[in-house]
């Protein structure tokens, strides 16, 4: 009897860990699953506008944005820029042209044949993106023409109509990006990695924008800005948050935060003056 009640509960034990681990096993498939069937996207809200961008192609829709930022033009510039190099590129950094431009390269897709630089200088979207405005403040009262008509007077494309398809887009991303719109852009990401770097994210901020002042604080890159360019850099840092693995963006009493960016911008206790940008490290735990 003794052997058989000693069996019985050896058996209990067995079947006891058998649910645990299959309870652990689904706990994390599900949890995995989750992560995978997130759909990865950057939005941009003012009023009833919206509109959405993959997360790669928001990236350069910033970058576009922060250039115009660093060179004191107006969103209007930036909404121009942007709606071309959507028309040109799909908002990326392509290594090819087409049957019409033969060696059109990069975001906007400029031509070396045509005098716009070397395709290694082409194949860098700063140097691109700077390329555009040169071309685009020449023109006199570009601000007050139709994103198209401005387009193409800087392309002179074969297709001078299809640069209006996106100017909803261009209009509503360059808006939040410059910093015009608080609160405007939002991007829905999976969970982050732990490689997080301050000094690569300051890197790459100041290449944008120039000339900030920020410093580091553990995990969190603190920027001094305010006004409409503290926005355009906390902006900005949502839109390069996958690549930089940030998990926290905050400015001006408000917040970004990836695990619930589904919600937007909350209330934070963010002081006046600073952009907090938080990333993900071995040593943060997240």
């Amino acid at each position: 009897m003794a052997q058989r009640r000693g069996l019985r509960r050896l058996a209990v034990l067995v079947l006891t860990l058998a649910l645990v681990a299959g309870g652990i096993y689904s706990a994390v498939f599900f949890l995995q699953r989750s992560e995978t069937l997130v759909s990865e996207r950057c939005r941009a809200v003012i009023d009833e506008r919206t509109a959405e961008l993959a997360p790669d192609q928001a990236v350069y829709a910033s970058l576009i944005a922060a250039v115009a930022v660093q060179r004191g033009l107006p969103p209007r510039a930036a909404s121009i820029a942007i709606a071309t190099a959507m028309q040109e590129s799909k908002l990326r950094n392509i290594d090819h042209g087409d049957q019409a431009g033969p060696d059109s390269r990069g975001l906007f897709q400029q031509r070396p044949s045509q005098g716009w630089g070397t395709e290694a200088q082409i194949m860098d979207p700063y140097y691109a993106a700077n390329a555009f405005y040169d071309a685009l403040v020449k023109i006199p009262g570009y601000e007050a023409l139709e994103i198209t008509d401005a387009a193409q007077r800087v392309q002179r494309s074969a297709y001078p109509t299809a640069y209006a398809q996106h100017e909803d887009m261009g209009r509503t991303f360059a808006s939040g990006l410059s910093g015009q719109t608080p609160e405007a852009v939002q991007c829905t990401l999976r969970a982050a990695g732990t490689g997080g770097d301050t000094s690569a994210l300051s890197a790459e901020l100041h290449q944008a924008y120039g000339a900030l002042e920020s410093m580091v604080d553990g995990e969190t890159l603190v920027v001094l800005a305010t006004g409409s360019e503290a926005w355009s850099v906390a902006q900005w840092a949502v839109a390069n948050a996958k690549g930089f693995d940030v998990t926290h963006v905050e400015v001006a009493g408000r917040s970004w935060t990836r695990s619930t960016s589904r919600d937007g911008w909350q209330e934070s206790a963010a002081p006046d003056g600073q952009v907090r940008i938080t990333v993900a490290t071995e040593n943060s735990g997240s």
